[in-house]
């Protein structure tokens, strides 16, 4: 009896493999269809700067006399796109350029370490080829740790800093390692699409148009997780140890916007404030919203970032 029911349980482990391996391969070869078909219909924008001898995706909307640089946050698939909102809100006022680093938007990857040194540099090699020498640089999330690298670098450029829920290198939890094998393996087994497909869309309750909602789709299943934004990941611990011993020069003007309401940072609000403490034009300013909060609340921070620029003038 005893033998009978082991045999009867290697049959269900041995069907269980088979239905496992065929829906593995299924999700491998739709992944792979589906990427190529993809691949065909993701509309180009912007321009190719040479960086290191690679090519990086840069758009420029608005005539403005005064120029705005926008930065990432880690993982945001396309940059352009997802600051589309905030940019057609700045853009009747100033020249504002949005930067595609090497794994994301339309930008080539990199082999290159992607260590704070080395993406601040690209960034600033990519501002030179497009003869852009003075600018306020505005960036999210992690943009706040290259972006305060980047200020010290390049004071002589760089006439304010503007943070969109900017990471602070004193924040939590940032020594985390990272599964990045894991990652990896989802990426490229296809599993990570079939996630992202039966997750909710992140894009639908946003101002943005459906084109461009399914532009940002495609590209997201392009460059997620792929080896330049692993090899960041991995990077994400020492770059921000890295950071600890910067701060903002006391004359550069800068004003964060963070969310009001951090649930996971009870002090976030404090962290921040101990950024601009020391200087002579900072401004701390709580918005209601997401840590994206450019989805929802471009107006209100090209607005006040205004306001702040006439106040300091």
């Amino acid at each position: 009896m005893m033998k009978k029911m082991f045999n009867i349980m290697l049959k269900i482990i041995g069907v269980l493999a088979i239905v496992m391996v065929l829906f593995l391969a299924i999700v491998f070869i739709v992944n792979m269809i589906s990427s190529k078909s993809e691949q065909k219909k993701i509309e180009p924008y912007g321009q190719s700067v040479t960086v290191d001898g690679k090519n990086m995706n840069v758009t420029i909307q608005g005539n403005g006399k005064e120029t705005v640089v926008l930065l990432p946050g880690f993982g945001t698939a396309t940059p352009a796109l997802d600051f589309k909102l905030l940019v057609d809100e700045l853009s009747p006022f100033y020249k504002v350029v949005t930067i595609e680093p090497f794994g994301y938007g339309l930008s080539d990857e990199t082999e290159k370490e992607r260590s704070t040194e080395n993406i601040v540099s690209e960034i600033h090699e990519a501002l030179q080829e497009l003869n852009i020498n003075r600018y306020t640089l505005m960036g999210h999330s992690i943009a706040g740790i290259y972006g305060l690298d980047y200020v010290n670098k390049y004071p002589n450029e760089v006439n304010a800093f503007v943070g969109i829920d900017s990471s602070v290198p004193t924040q939590p939890g940032m020594d985390v390692k990272f599964p990045l094998k894991t990652y990896k393996f989802l990426n490229q087994s296809g599993l990570l699409r079939l996630i992202i497909k039966v997750s909710d869309d992140p894009y639908a309750s946003l101002s943005f148009d459906d084109k461009t909602k399914e532009q940002m789709r495609m590209i997201t299943n392009k460059n997620m997780n792929n080896d330049t934004t692993l090899n960041e990941m991995k990077n994400i611990s020492s770059n921000f140890k890295g950071a600890q011993h910067l701060t903002f020069p006391k004359n550069l003007p800068i004003i964060l916007f963070i969310q009001e309401n951090n649930v996971d940072f009870e002090d976030w609000t404090p962290l921040h404030e101990g950024q601009i403490k020391d200087s002579i034009h900072g401004k701390v300013m709580a918005l209601e919203g997401g840590h994206y909060l450019h989805h929802t609340k471009s107006k209100e921070i090209a607005e006040s970032f205004r306001e702040f620029m006439k106040e300091i003038k």
